[in-house]
């Protein structure tokens, strides 16, 4: 398989219930996963959104994600102000 061939095969995407009921509480959880997990080069956390579990169409952004010098990605909280940078600003949760 060359990379034209992995470009092309589909993506999967890991649903992952909680228990929370606040977008906040959520948001902090997606937070502490990328942290824990964010060297694991298989987790696409820049396209993580969060969703009601009865409106899963609704989804709601975290991250900004957008494209940056060498290949690199936004780290900054969706609709953030500003530019684009690599620094990471902590997303508080309330």
């Amino acid at each position: 398989m060359d990379a034209t061939d992995a470009a092309s095969e589909p993506r999967w995407i890991i649903h992952l219930p909680t228990t929370l009921t606040r977008l906040v509480e959520a948001t902090a959880l997606a937070v502490a996963l990328r942290d824990s997990l964010g060297h694991v080069t298989a987790i696409d956390f820049g396209e993580t959104t969060l969703s009601e579990e009865d409106r899963q169409f609704v989804r709601t952004r975290i991250w900004c994600d957008a494209r940056l010098p060498d290949d690199a990605r936004c780290p900054r909280p969706a609709d953030h102000d500003g530019a684009c940078g690599d620094e990471t600003p902590r997303i508080l949760a309330i």
